[in-house]
């Protein structure tokens, strides 16, 4: 049996994503995974090269996703099934793609961590994310901005004639089309996963991949990698080269042995075959390996401390096995970029598979014993050079067409991209047919010049901006106006242009004066630095905007960066003001209730913050790493932090 492709449905308790935050996010949401550069410069050359290469300058343009909440229904989602006699994968394309499950019928083992509910949280590199199976991480440092949006899925031609399913998406943060081919051969155990990045541009382009696979963990759960040294990185934003696998009294080979959440990034050698497997105390577990390009190999752990065990409950349902992500990179370290070539792709196979090994070596004393033994049994279920032949037969396959009609529809970006820029991409077929509203502005930009009338004033905010170079030259040559000067504004600051950005928001405010232009110069007048910060200003600027919006989400987002604005400025009465114009059931979300404290304790009423406290409440969308409530907390008493409020990741 050759792999079929099926549409099917699969129902979860699911809490909804919820609606894009309307302000365009002009810096990224935190800068947990960097090091310092003093920390770079002792790196090894290549390390060091592309830790530097092309940090990302905010998640423009894309938006943040920040609308859900913590209230769970039971939902239909879409799901594509894949599967031969061996294999049963169950993929969901309204979800960046996630593998949700791989299924072994022979031994009615799940291999991956399925999540049994779908709760958003604050983790990828735009907002939303959830926990579990197997998700492709592309763009930079972080998880994608596709973790929770749709992808385009079609059939295609499988190597072994069977059916192959297609995953594809424009990644709009480096302008990279790419595609996820998967199938199982005829009798096979393993997944094969064909990936490929093209650079349709004239320039190198930054590129980031990482594998990232769920797998349940216990006590007795090792991860074995072909590796003697591996890379620290914990959230106190350190990395630092240890052995494998025992550091400071403890084999960290076991994920439950770390204090708290890291990252463990392996020196696999250039000459050894590229694996990561995840074993539990009978041995037994799953398995990846892929082709040499993919050269990365990382084990994430949330450890055992009271920060990590809070995120894993936050993340799932009380009563829940844990878990830890082994993964799978193009670079050493997750903290690096690789450029690629105007013109160039890359392209690899990875394999994903159940793995029996012998209990007794696989924990045994002997870390080369261990390795050897999993090893040697990678080698009988699926050997090297099968891999690389897969990969040969997988490549003139890439550039197939779909067949028939598609099974799931993703964003119409990708075709907004390739009428701009006239790219051929065969197997990846970005349609007009996909074009939708959020893309006809710019459509009609590309088309006559201009940018179609729009009134900045009615309350409305506008749709999202593009800040491609390729854009920006755009709008630059667009006739000036109210709409046009925004995002050409918004462009220039992504450019690193602040100067500019504030001229053309000045001109916009001129033409027009809206909300949205007068909180992207409330933004700079607080953060930038290089042009003048200016408290008072960024907060006068704040409240103006404030002032002239009266729809929900509009407000919400408002208000919840001007307060802090406001409290910089030494401005409670202000900041209290801002929150009273909040309607009661958003002024009630966890998010508001935590900036009531803080204006509380900058009020002078610690009693009163620490009620709010004292009553409960729930921060739907903290950030990953972000000590807010801690230091929230720390500022009204010395008193242990409730278990509660406990999302640290480092030590206090």
């Amino acid at each position: 049996m050759a792999t079929t492709v099926r549409s099917s449905t699969l129902t979860l308790p699911a809490a909804a994503v919820g609606a894009e935050n309307p302000l365009p996010p002009l810096l990224p949401l935190d800068e947990a995974h960097s090091i310092p550069d003093a920390q770079r410069a002792e790196l090894p050359p290549e390390m060091a090269r592309q830790v530097g290469y092309e940090p990302l300058r905010s998640v423009l343009p894309a938006r943040v996703l920040d609308g859900y909440s913590r209230e769970r229904t039971a939902t239909v989602l879409d799901t594509i099934v894949i599967e031969n006699d061996r294999l049963r994968a169950t993929v969901l394309p309204g979800l960046g793609g996630r593998v949700y499950s791989l299924h072994h019928k022979p031994t009615g083992r799940e291999l991956l961590y399925t999540n049994p509910v779908l709760q958003p949280a604050d983790f990828a590199l735009n907002g939303a994310w959830f926990s579990g199976g197997i998700e492709w991480n592309i763009g930079a440092t972080g998880h994608t901005t596709l973790s929770c949006a749709p992808v385009h899925a079609a059939r295609v031609p499988a190597p072994d004639g069977g059916e192959m399913l297609r995953l594809w998406e424009w990644e709009r943060l480096r302008d990279t089309p790419f595609q996820v081919d998967l199938w199982m051969p005829e009798g096979s155990d393993f997944l094969h996963v064909g990936v490929r990045i093209r650079n349709p541009h004239d320039r190198a382009v930054p590129v980031y991949w990482w594998s990232n696979i769920a797998v349940p963990e216990h006590e007795r759960t090792r991860v074995l990698v072909p590796a003697e040294e591996t890379w620290h990185f914990g959230y106190e934003r350190s990395l630092r080269r240890i052995p494998v696998p025992h550091w400071r009294g403890a084999d960290r080979s076991y994920p439950l042995r770390s204090d708290f959440p890291a990252d463990y990034f392996y020196e696999v050698p250039r000459e050894s075959r590229k694996w990561i497997a995840s074993l539990d105390e009978r041995g037994q577990g799953l398995v990846q390996t892929s082709t040499d390009l993919l050269r990365g190999r990382k084990l994430f752990v949330w450890g055992s401390g009271p920060g990590g065990r809070r995120w894993q409950q936050w993340l799932t349902e009380s009563g829940t096995p844990g878990y830890a992500e082994i993964q799978a990179g193009l670079a050493r370290t997750q903290l690096e970029h690789i450029p690629l070539e105007a013109g160039e792709e890359f392209a690899w196979l990875e394999a994903y598979g159940p793995l029996d090994a012998d209990p007794d070596a696989v924990h045994g004393e002997d870390w080369h014993a261990a390795r050897e033994q999993v090893s040697s049994r990678l080698e009988a279920a699926l050997p090297r050079a099968e891999v690389e032949a897969a990969y040969a037969a997988w490549r003139p396959c890439a550039d197939a067409d779909p067949k028939g009609p598609p099974l799931a529809t993703g964003s119409g970006w990708g075709a907004l991209e390739v009428a701009r820029g006239g790219h051929r991409l065969p197997g990846t077929p970005f349609t007009e047919d996909t074009l939708g509203p959020e893309q006809q502005p710019w459509l009609h930009l590309l088309t006559t010049g201009s940018l179609p009338d729009a009134d900045l004033q009615d309350g409305v905010p506008p749709g999202p901006s593009l800040v491609s170079a390729a854009w920006r030259d755009q709008l630059e040559c667009a006739p000036s106006g109210a709409l046009t000067d925004y995002h050409l504004g918004v462009a220039q600051w992504h450019a690193g242009d602040h100067a500019q950005a504030v001229r053309s928001w000045e001109r916009s405010c001129a033409a027009a004066e809206s909300p949205w232009a007068l909180r992207c110069l409330a933004f700079a007048d607080a953060y930038d630095a290089a042009t003048g910060l200016h408290p008072q200003r960024a907060a006068d600027r704040a409240l103006a905007a404030l002032e002239r919006v009266t729809e929900v989400r509009a407000l919400a987002a408002l208000v919840r960066e001007a307060v802090p604005l406001l409290l910089a400025a030494g401005r409670s009465a202000d900041a209290r003001g801002a929150l009273d114009r909040l309607p009661p059931a958003q002024r009630e979300r966890g998010r508001f209730r935590l900036l009531d404290a803080r204006v509380l304790i900058a009020e002078g009423d610690k009693e009163a913050a620490r009620a709010v406290f004292a009553a409960g409440f729930e921060v739907d969308d903290l950030r990953e790493g972000d000590e807010v409530l801690s230091d929230t907390w720390a500022a009204l008493t010395d008193e242990p932090l409730p278990d509660a409020y406990e999302f640290r990741m480092r030590p206090a």
